[in-house]
Protein backbone atom coordinates (compact mmCIF):
# COMPACT_ATOMS: atom_id res chain seq x y z
CA UNK A 1 0.00 0.00 0.00
CA UNK A 2 1.77 3.18 -1.19
CA UNK A 3 0.14 7.02 0.27
CA UNK A 4 -0.01 8.40 -2.98
CA UNK A 5 -0.31 12.41 -0.46
CA UNK A 6 2.88 12.53 0.15
CA UNK A 7 5.94 13.66 -2.15
CA UNK A 8 6.71 14.53 -5.69
CA UNK A 9 3.57 14.11 -7.52
CA UNK A 10 5.57 13.90 -10.92
CA UNK A 11 7.33 10.91 -9.21
CA UNK A 12 4.96 9.55 -7.62
CA UNK A 13 2.25 8.88 -10.43
CA UNK A 14 4.99 8.23 -12.79
CA UNK A 15 6.41 5.34 -10.54
CA UNK A 16 2.57 4.10 -9.49
CA UNK A 17 1.60 4.46 -13.62
CA UNK A 18 4.84 2.50 -15.09
CA UNK A 19 3.75 -0.93 -13.18
CA UNK A 20 0.29 -0.47 -15.16
CA UNK A 21 1.84 0.24 -18.54
CA UNK A 22 4.43 -2.59 -18.46
CA UNK A 23 1.40 -4.89 -17.17
CA UNK A 24 -0.94 -3.31 -20.23
CA UNK A 25 1.98 -4.00 -22.35
CA UNK A 26 2.18 -7.52 -21.13
CA UNK A 27 -1.15 -7.75 -21.82
CA UNK A 28 -1.37 -6.86 -25.18
CA UNK A 29 1.64 -8.51 -26.16
CA UNK A 30 -0.35 -11.69 -25.37
CA UNK A 31 -3.58 -10.44 -27.41
CA UNK A 32 -0.78 -9.88 -30.22
CA UNK A 33 0.76 -13.16 -29.40
CA UNK A 34 -2.68 -14.56 -29.55
CA UNK A 35 -3.70 -12.33 -32.63
CA UNK A 36 -0.43 -13.81 -34.58
CA UNK A 37 -1.15 -17.66 -33.68
CA UNK A 38 -5.07 -17.57 -34.35
CA UNK A 39 -4.25 -14.99 -37.93
CA UNK A 40 -1.02 -17.17 -38.89
CA UNK A 41 -2.19 -20.63 -38.31
CA UNK A 42 -5.75 -20.82 -38.02
CA UNK A 43 -6.50 -17.84 -40.95
CA UNK A 44 -8.51 -14.92 -41.89
CA UNK A 45 -11.75 -15.91 -40.58
CA UNK A 46 -10.69 -17.09 -37.22
CA UNK A 47 -8.91 -13.84 -37.04
CA UNK A 48 -12.55 -12.00 -37.88
CA UNK A 49 -14.14 -14.25 -35.18
CA UNK A 50 -11.78 -13.20 -32.69
CA UNK A 51 -11.38 -9.45 -33.05
CA UNK A 52 -15.36 -9.43 -33.45
CA UNK A 53 -15.88 -11.20 -30.66
CA UNK A 54 -13.40 -8.01 -28.55
CA UNK A 55 -16.33 -5.58 -28.63
CA UNK A 56 -18.67 -7.50 -27.92
CA UNK A 57 -16.97 -9.33 -24.85
CA UNK A 58 -16.01 -5.52 -23.67
CA UNK A 59 -20.04 -4.29 -24.35
CA UNK A 60 -20.93 -7.34 -21.81
CA UNK A 61 -18.35 -6.88 -19.47
CA UNK A 62 -17.35 -3.76 -19.29
CA UNK A 63 -20.61 -2.24 -17.20
CA UNK A 64 -19.29 -3.91 -14.61
CA UNK A 65 -15.83 -3.10 -14.80
CA UNK A 66 -16.52 0.57 -14.82
CA UNK A 67 -18.82 0.16 -11.48
CA UNK A 68 -15.60 -1.40 -10.04
CA UNK A 69 -13.60 1.66 -10.85
CA UNK A 70 -16.34 3.41 -8.72
CA UNK A 71 -15.30 1.15 -5.95
CA UNK A 72 -11.69 1.97 -6.43
CA UNK A 73 -12.41 5.54 -6.16
CA UNK A 74 -14.05 4.63 -3.00
CA UNK A 75 -11.18 3.08 -1.74
CA UNK A 76 -9.00 5.89 -2.86
CA UNK A 77 -10.48 8.40 -1.18
CA UNK A 78 -10.76 6.47 1.90
CA UNK A 79 -7.24 5.52 2.05
CA UNK A 80 -6.04 8.71 1.57
CA UNK A 81 -7.84 9.97 4.54
CA UNK A 82 -6.81 7.04 6.47
CA UNK A 83 -10.22 5.59 7.57
CA UNK A 84 -9.19 1.96 7.15
CA UNK A 85 -13.07 0.47 8.43
CA UNK A 86 -14.43 1.95 5.44
CA UNK A 87 -11.77 0.65 3.34
CA UNK A 88 -12.37 -2.46 4.33
CA UNK A 89 -15.95 -2.38 4.03
CA UNK A 90 -15.65 -1.03 1.00
CA UNK A 91 -13.15 -3.98 -0.53
CA UNK A 92 -15.83 -6.53 0.98
CA UNK A 93 -18.77 -5.35 -0.78
CA UNK A 94 -17.30 -4.97 -4.33
CA UNK A 95 -16.24 -8.82 -3.38
CA UNK A 96 -19.71 -9.34 -3.21
CA UNK A 97 -21.18 -7.09 -5.50
CA UNK A 98 -18.29 -8.96 -8.56
CA UNK A 99 -20.00 -12.36 -7.42
CA UNK A 100 -23.18 -11.90 -8.63
CA UNK A 101 -22.46 -9.95 -11.55
CA UNK A 102 -20.41 -12.12 -12.85
CA UNK A 103 -22.92 -14.84 -12.63
CA UNK A 104 -25.28 -12.59 -14.60
CA UNK A 105 -23.24 -11.73 -17.06
CA UNK A 106 -21.92 -15.21 -17.85
CA UNK A 107 -25.13 -16.22 -18.35
CA UNK A 108 -26.50 -12.99 -20.97
CA UNK A 109 -23.03 -13.18 -23.08
CA UNK A 110 -23.85 -17.24 -23.51
CA UNK A 111 -27.35 -16.75 -24.59
CA UNK A 112 -27.32 -13.42 -26.36
CA UNK A 113 -23.91 -14.22 -28.54
CA UNK A 114 -25.45 -15.47 -31.50
CA UNK A 115 -28.07 -12.54 -31.54
CA UNK A 116 -25.65 -10.20 -31.63
CA UNK A 117 -23.44 -11.88 -34.02
CA UNK A 118 -26.51 -11.00 -36.38
CA UNK A 119 -27.01 -7.66 -35.56
CA UNK A 120 -24.08 -6.35 -36.34
CA UNK A 121 -23.85 -8.61 -40.17
CA UNK A 122 -21.39 -10.89 -38.79
CA UNK A 123 -20.07 -12.88 -42.41
CA UNK A 124 -22.21 -16.39 -42.14
CA UNK A 125 -18.75 -18.33 -41.98
CA UNK A 126 -17.53 -16.64 -39.32
CA UNK A 127 -20.49 -16.95 -36.75
CA UNK A 128 -19.86 -20.33 -35.57
CA UNK A 129 -16.15 -19.76 -34.60
CA UNK A 130 -16.94 -16.29 -33.25
CA UNK A 131 -19.89 -18.36 -31.26
CA UNK A 132 -18.15 -20.83 -29.57
CA UNK A 133 -15.39 -18.52 -28.70
CA UNK A 134 -17.76 -16.54 -27.00
CA UNK A 135 -19.28 -19.32 -25.26
CA UNK A 136 -16.20 -20.93 -23.81
CA UNK A 137 -14.55 -17.27 -22.86
CA UNK A 138 -17.99 -16.25 -20.81
CA UNK A 139 -18.14 -19.86 -19.06
CA UNK A 140 -14.91 -18.37 -17.10
CA UNK A 141 -15.79 -14.79 -16.54
CA UNK A 142 -15.89 -15.59 -12.57
CA UNK A 143 -12.13 -16.06 -12.82
CA UNK A 144 -11.72 -12.79 -14.57
CA UNK A 145 -14.02 -10.17 -12.60
CA UNK A 146 -11.99 -11.78 -9.34
CA UNK A 147 -8.86 -11.17 -10.69
CA UNK A 148 -9.93 -7.87 -12.11
CA UNK A 149 -11.76 -6.79 -8.69
CA UNK A 150 -8.36 -7.71 -6.72
CA UNK A 151 -6.68 -5.77 -8.99
CA UNK A 152 -8.52 -2.48 -8.70
CA UNK A 153 -8.71 -2.86 -5.69
CA UNK A 154 -4.97 -2.76 -4.77
CA UNK A 155 -4.39 -0.04 -7.18
CA UNK A 156 -7.05 1.88 -5.03
CA UNK A 157 -4.92 1.26 -2.27
CA UNK A 158 -1.54 2.54 -3.91
CA UNK A 159 -0.16 -0.65 -5.24
CA UNK A 160 0.89 -1.23 -8.75
CA UNK A 161 3.16 -3.94 -8.73
CA UNK A 162 1.64 -6.51 -7.06
CA UNK A 163 -0.92 -6.65 -9.78
CA UNK A 164 1.81 -6.83 -12.17
CA UNK A 165 3.54 -9.72 -11.43
CA UNK A 166 0.17 -11.81 -11.23
CA UNK A 167 -0.75 -10.50 -15.06
CA UNK A 168 2.92 -11.37 -15.60
CA UNK A 169 2.28 -14.81 -14.66
CA UNK A 170 -0.96 -15.39 -16.12
CA UNK A 171 0.16 -13.52 -19.71
CA UNK A 172 2.78 -16.08 -19.92
CA UNK A 173 0.83 -18.87 -18.83
CA UNK A 174 -1.52 -17.64 -21.39
CA UNK A 175 0.66 -17.85 -24.16
CA UNK A 176 2.10 -20.89 -23.50
CA UNK A 177 -1.43 -22.85 -23.46
CA UNK A 178 -2.27 -20.84 -26.76
CA UNK A 179 0.78 -22.50 -28.08
CA UNK A 180 -0.04 -25.96 -26.78
CA UNK A 181 -3.71 -26.02 -27.34
CA UNK A 182 -3.88 -24.47 -31.05
CA UNK A 183 -0.40 -26.03 -32.17
CA UNK A 184 0.13 -28.68 -29.90
CA UNK A 185 -3.84 -30.22 -30.05
CA UNK A 186 -4.92 -28.39 -33.04
CA UNK A 187 -7.88 -27.27 -30.82
CA UNK A 188 -8.11 -23.90 -33.18
CA UNK A 189 -9.49 -21.34 -31.85
CA UNK A 190 -11.41 -23.33 -28.89
CA UNK A 191 -8.00 -23.94 -27.80
CA UNK A 192 -7.66 -19.82 -27.42
CA UNK A 193 -10.40 -19.76 -25.48
CA UNK A 194 -9.85 -22.21 -23.16
CA UNK A 195 -6.38 -20.78 -22.40
CA UNK A 196 -7.49 -17.70 -21.71
CA UNK A 197 -9.93 -19.15 -18.86
CA UNK A 198 -7.63 -21.06 -17.26
CA UNK A 199 -4.69 -18.45 -17.21
CA UNK A 200 -6.99 -16.26 -15.58
CA UNK A 201 -8.79 -18.89 -13.32
CA UNK A 202 -4.74 -19.63 -11.91
CA UNK A 203 -4.09 -15.73 -11.99
CA UNK A 204 -7.10 -15.22 -9.61
CA UNK A 205 -6.49 -17.81 -7.17
CA UNK A 206 -2.87 -16.98 -6.66
CA UNK A 207 -4.04 -13.85 -5.46
CA UNK A 208 -6.15 -14.76 -2.85
CA UNK A 209 -3.46 -17.48 -2.41
CA UNK A 210 -1.28 -14.29 -1.87
CA UNK A 211 -3.16 -11.66 0.28
CA UNK A 212 -4.31 -14.67 2.93
CA UNK A 213 -0.61 -15.50 3.20
CA UNK A 214 0.97 -12.09 3.31
CA UNK A 215 -2.09 -9.05 3.43
CA UNK A 216 -3.94 -9.85 6.85
CA UNK A 217 -5.57 -6.90 5.95
CA UNK A 218 -6.76 -7.55 2.63
CA UNK A 219 -7.44 -11.49 4.04
CA UNK A 220 -10.43 -13.00 1.65
CA UNK A 221 -12.77 -15.18 3.27
CA UNK A 222 -16.29 -15.94 2.08
CA UNK A 223 -17.64 -16.21 5.82
CA UNK A 224 -16.22 -12.55 6.67
CA UNK A 225 -17.50 -10.56 3.83
CA UNK A 226 -20.05 -8.48 4.60
CA UNK A 227 -22.01 -6.05 2.42
CA UNK A 228 -22.53 -2.11 3.04
CA UNK A 229 -25.50 -0.26 1.63
CA UNK A 230 -24.06 3.09 1.99
CA UNK A 231 -20.60 2.32 0.40
CA UNK A 232 -22.48 0.02 -1.87
CA UNK A 233 -24.99 3.11 -3.00
CA UNK A 234 -21.76 5.34 -3.35
CA UNK A 235 -19.83 2.85 -5.68
CA UNK A 236 -22.54 2.30 -7.86
CA UNK A 237 -23.49 6.27 -7.97
CA UNK A 238 -19.49 6.87 -8.76
CA UNK A 239 -19.21 3.30 -10.95
CA UNK A 240 -22.83 3.42 -12.82
CA UNK A 241 -21.65 6.41 -15.21
CA UNK A 242 -18.11 4.97 -16.04
CA UNK A 243 -20.29 1.66 -16.79
CA UNK A 244 -22.56 3.01 -18.82
CA UNK A 245 -19.65 5.20 -20.31
CA UNK A 246 -17.88 1.69 -21.09
CA UNK A 247 -21.03 -0.09 -22.40
CA UNK A 248 -21.28 3.35 -24.89
CA UNK A 249 -17.62 2.85 -26.07
CA UNK A 250 -18.32 -1.20 -26.72
CA UNK A 251 -21.27 -0.50 -28.35
CA UNK A 252 -19.97 2.36 -30.68
CA UNK A 253 -17.23 -0.29 -31.11
CA UNK A 254 -19.90 -2.76 -32.66
CA UNK A 255 -21.20 -0.01 -34.91
CA UNK A 256 -18.12 0.67 -37.03
CA UNK A 257 -17.25 -3.26 -37.14
CA UNK A 258 -20.82 -3.39 -38.88
CA UNK A 259 -19.91 -1.10 -41.40
CA UNK A 260 -16.58 -2.66 -41.66
CA UNK A 261 -18.34 -5.57 -42.35
CA UNK A 262 -19.70 -4.56 -45.29
CA UNK A 263 -16.36 -4.36 -46.94
CA UNK A 264 -15.70 -8.29 -46.24
CA UNK A 265 -13.53 -10.81 -44.12
CA UNK A 266 -10.31 -9.08 -45.53
CA UNK A 267 -11.61 -5.33 -44.37
CA UNK A 268 -12.38 -7.32 -41.13
CA UNK A 269 -9.20 -8.79 -40.52
CA UNK A 270 -6.91 -5.66 -41.35
CA UNK A 271 -9.18 -3.73 -39.07
CA UNK A 272 -9.06 -6.20 -36.32
CA UNK A 273 -5.21 -6.30 -36.69
CA UNK A 274 -4.51 -2.32 -36.65
CA UNK A 275 -6.63 -2.52 -34.03
CA UNK A 276 -4.44 -4.48 -31.59
CA UNK A 277 -1.23 -2.13 -32.78
CA UNK A 278 -3.99 1.02 -31.33
CA UNK A 279 -4.73 -0.57 -28.24
CA UNK A 280 -0.46 -0.54 -28.11
CA UNK A 281 -0.50 3.10 -29.39
CA UNK A 282 -2.63 4.17 -26.33
CA UNK A 283 -1.57 2.33 -23.54
CA UNK A 284 0.74 5.09 -21.97
CA UNK A 285 -2.51 7.15 -21.60
CA UNK A 286 -4.41 4.52 -20.36
CA UNK A 287 -1.99 3.82 -18.01
CA UNK A 288 -1.12 7.06 -16.64
CA UNK A 289 -4.88 8.06 -16.64
CA UNK A 290 -5.89 5.36 -14.24
CA UNK A 291 -2.22 6.59 -11.75
CA UNK A 292 -3.79 9.91 -11.90
CA UNK A 293 -7.61 8.96 -11.07
CA UNK A 294 -5.48 6.95 -7.93
CA UNK A 295 -3.29 9.96 -7.09
CA UNK A 296 -6.47 12.67 -7.39
CA UNK A 297 -8.62 10.02 -5.19
CA UNK A 298 -6.25 10.18 -2.31
CA UNK A 299 -5.10 13.67 -2.35
CA UNK A 300 -9.03 14.86 -2.69
CA UNK A 301 -9.52 12.32 0.28
CA UNK A 302 -6.75 13.69 2.30
CA UNK A 303 -7.60 17.10 1.88
CA UNK A 304 -4.82 18.38 -0.33
CA UNK A 305 -6.84 19.33 -3.20
CA UNK A 306 -3.51 21.60 -4.90
CA UNK A 307 -1.86 18.84 -5.52
CA UNK A 308 -4.19 18.07 -8.12
CA UNK A 309 -3.12 20.49 -10.53
CA UNK A 310 0.29 19.59 -10.00
CA UNK A 311 -0.35 16.51 -11.02
CA UNK A 312 -2.10 16.84 -13.76
CA UNK A 313 0.32 19.04 -15.56
CA UNK A 314 2.93 16.24 -14.69
CA UNK A 315 0.99 13.64 -16.19
CA UNK A 316 -0.27 15.75 -19.32
CA UNK A 317 4.17 16.47 -19.89
CA UNK A 318 4.74 12.40 -19.61
CA UNK A 319 2.24 11.25 -21.82
CA UNK A 320 2.72 13.86 -24.29
CA UNK A 321 6.07 12.27 -25.10
CA UNK A 322 4.83 8.85 -25.41
CA UNK A 323 2.36 10.14 -27.90
CA UNK A 324 4.50 12.05 -30.17
CA UNK A 325 7.02 8.83 -29.95
CA UNK A 326 4.10 6.34 -30.47
CA UNK A 327 2.56 8.77 -33.68
CA UNK A 328 5.71 9.09 -35.68
CA UNK A 329 6.53 5.14 -35.03
CA UNK A 330 2.68 3.68 -36.68
CA UNK A 331 2.75 6.49 -39.46
CA UNK A 332 6.70 5.51 -40.80
CA UNK A 333 6.06 1.76 -39.78
CA UNK A 334 2.95 0.86 -39.81
CA UNK A 335 3.36 -1.48 -42.91
CA UNK A 336 6.05 -3.54 -40.92
CA UNK A 337 3.78 -3.76 -37.78
CA UNK A 338 0.88 -4.83 -39.65
CA UNK A 339 3.23 -7.57 -41.56
CA UNK A 340 3.78 -9.16 -37.39
CA UNK A 341 -0.59 -10.08 -38.14
CA UNK A 342 -0.93 -11.09 -41.95
CA UNK A 343 0.76 -12.43 -44.83
CA UNK A 344 -2.19 -11.21 -47.36
CA UNK A 345 -0.95 -8.03 -48.76
CA UNK A 346 -4.77 -6.63 -49.14
CA UNK A 347 -4.81 -6.92 -45.25
CA UNK A 348 -1.45 -5.44 -44.64
CA UNK A 349 -2.36 -1.99 -47.07
CA UNK A 350 -5.57 -1.70 -45.59
CA UNK A 351 -3.76 -1.72 -41.74
CA UNK A 352 -1.57 0.42 -43.02
CA UNK A 353 -4.16 3.04 -44.47
CA UNK A 354 -5.67 3.15 -40.96
CA UNK A 355 -2.76 3.49 -39.26
CA UNK A 356 -1.50 6.59 -41.66
CA UNK A 357 -4.71 8.05 -40.69
CA UNK A 358 -5.33 7.63 -36.82
CA UNK A 359 -1.64 7.54 -36.12
CA UNK A 360 -1.31 11.35 -36.31
CA UNK A 361 -3.89 12.28 -33.64
CA UNK A 362 -2.66 9.79 -30.61
CA UNK A 363 -2.29 13.35 -28.74
CA UNK A 364 -5.85 14.31 -28.72
CA UNK A 365 -6.46 10.48 -27.30
CA UNK A 366 -3.94 11.29 -24.69
CA UNK A 367 -5.02 14.74 -23.65
CA UNK A 368 -9.10 13.28 -23.24
CA UNK A 369 -7.56 10.65 -21.26
CA UNK A 370 -5.78 12.35 -18.77
CA UNK A 371 -8.38 15.32 -18.06
CA UNK A 372 -10.98 12.04 -17.67
CA UNK A 373 -8.45 10.34 -15.04
CA UNK A 374 -8.61 13.83 -13.08
CA UNK A 375 -12.73 13.64 -13.42
CA UNK A 376 -13.25 9.94 -12.01
CA UNK A 377 -10.30 10.47 -9.17
CA UNK A 378 -13.10 12.68 -7.86
CA UNK A 379 -15.55 10.67 -8.63
CA UNK A 380 -17.47 13.13 -11.67
CA UNK A 381 -18.37 10.53 -13.76
CA UNK A 382 -21.59 11.59 -15.12
CA UNK A 383 -20.75 14.06 -17.34
CA UNK A 384 -17.79 12.06 -19.09
CA UNK A 385 -20.31 9.66 -19.62
CA UNK A 386 -22.16 12.32 -21.47
CA UNK A 387 -19.34 13.44 -23.27
CA UNK A 388 -18.47 9.63 -24.19
CA UNK A 389 -21.85 9.50 -25.50
CA UNK A 390 -21.76 12.60 -27.70
CA UNK A 391 -18.13 11.75 -28.79
CA UNK A 392 -18.95 8.26 -30.10
CA UNK A 393 -22.69 8.36 -30.77
CA UNK A 394 -23.27 12.20 -32.27
CA UNK A 395 -19.54 12.08 -34.01
CA UNK A 396 -17.69 9.41 -34.96
CA UNK A 397 -20.38 6.66 -35.88
CA UNK A 398 -22.56 8.90 -38.11
CA UNK A 399 -19.13 10.34 -39.95
CA UNK A 400 -17.85 6.90 -40.21
CA UNK A 401 -21.35 5.36 -41.84
CA UNK A 402 -21.35 9.18 -43.85
CA UNK A 403 -17.87 9.12 -45.06
CA UNK A 404 -18.27 5.58 -45.72
CA UNK A 405 -20.35 5.93 -48.00
CA UNK A 406 -18.61 8.32 -50.33
CA UNK A 407 -17.25 6.12 -53.18
CA UNK A 408 -14.12 8.25 -52.90
CA UNK A 409 -13.78 7.72 -49.34
CA UNK A 410 -14.88 4.26 -49.07
CA UNK A 411 -13.74 2.54 -46.15
CA UNK A 412 -11.15 5.18 -45.27
CA UNK A 413 -14.09 7.04 -43.51
CA UNK A 414 -14.55 4.48 -41.00
CA UNK A 415 -10.44 5.38 -39.84
CA UNK A 416 -11.37 9.55 -40.22
CA UNK A 417 -14.73 8.45 -37.44
CA UNK A 418 -12.26 7.92 -34.69
CA UNK A 419 -9.70 11.52 -34.31
CA UNK A 420 -12.82 13.25 -35.28
CA UNK A 421 -14.68 11.20 -31.72
CA UNK A 422 -11.46 12.08 -29.99
CA UNK A 423 -11.26 15.92 -30.90
CA UNK A 424 -14.80 15.92 -29.65
CA UNK A 425 -14.05 14.46 -26.58
CA UNK A 426 -11.11 16.93 -26.07
CA UNK A 427 -12.81 20.02 -26.52
CA UNK A 428 -15.82 18.97 -23.69
CA UNK A 429 -13.80 17.49 -21.09
CA UNK A 430 -11.39 20.37 -21.15
CA UNK A 431 -14.66 22.64 -20.58
CA UNK A 432 -15.86 20.58 -17.87
CA UNK A 433 -12.53 20.21 -15.98
CA UNK A 434 -11.67 24.36 -16.33
CA UNK A 435 -15.43 24.78 -14.88
CA UNK A 436 -14.56 23.33 -11.82
CA UNK A 437 -17.64 21.84 -10.79
CA UNK A 438 -16.27 18.17 -10.56
CA UNK A 439 -14.66 18.95 -7.23
CA UNK A 440 -18.77 18.97 -5.07
CA UNK A 441 -18.67 15.15 -6.39
CA UNK A 442 -15.68 14.10 -3.84
CA UNK A 443 -17.07 11.69 -1.54
CA UNK A 444 -14.75 12.15 1.37
CA UNK A 445 -15.67 16.12 1.98
CA UNK A 446 -14.28 18.58 4.47
CA UNK A 447 -15.29 21.85 5.93
CA UNK A 448 -13.81 25.01 5.47
CA UNK A 449 -11.54 24.74 8.39
CA UNK A 450 -10.33 21.45 6.90
CA UNK A 451 -12.33 18.85 9.58
CA UNK A 452 -13.96 15.86 8.26
CA UNK A 453 -17.63 16.24 7.29
CA UNK A 454 -18.63 12.73 7.81
CA UNK A 455 -21.31 11.02 5.56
Amino acid sequence: MKDLSQGSEGKLIFRFAVPMLLGNIFQQMYNVVDTIIVGKFIGNEALAAVGTSFPIIFMLISFIIGITMGFTIIISQYFGAKDMDRVKRAINTLYIFVFFASIIVSVAGILLSGWIFRMVDLPAQIIPQAKLFLIIFFSGLIFLFGYNGTSAILRGLGDSKTPLYFLMGSVSLNILLDLLFVLGFGWGIKGVAFATVFSQAVAFIAQILYLNKYHSFLKFSFRDLKFDRLIFNQGIRIGLPTGFQQTFVAAGMLALYWIVNQYGVVANAAYSAAGRIDMFAVMPAMSFSAALSTFVGQNLGANRPERVRKGLRDTFLMTTGFAVVISVVTVFFGEYLMMMFSSDPEVIALGKTYLRIVGPFYILFTTMFILNGVLRGAGATFIPMIITLLALWAVRVPVAFLLSGIAEIGLSGVFWSIPSGWLIGVVLAGIYYFSGSWKSKVVVKYDERGRRVEE
